[in-house]
């Protein structure tokens, strides 16, 4: 599951999303771990998503991993 919120401001009187907060909750077999840690850290990389907003609006993002 992703929690998602963001901020919008008025840049130069025109509003505008300027930050985007992501936090990811999901589980993750104990065996799989580093590895789930290890896609958190380097998504950004070949998100679509990301690449396409990540020179106008501040991006950040968090997990909470619960191993099972």
């Amino acid at each position: 599951m992703a929690h998602v919120e963001g901020d919008v401001e008025a840049v130069d009187g025109v509003l505008r999303i300027t930050k985007i907060r992501l936090k990811y909750t999901f589980e993750s077999p104990k065996a799989l771990l580093q590895k789930a840690q290890r896609a958190l850290q380097v998504y950004s990389d070949l998100c679509p998503a990301f690449q396409s907003v990540k020179d106008g609006i501040d991006c950040s993002w968090d997990a909470d991993i619960k191993t099972v």
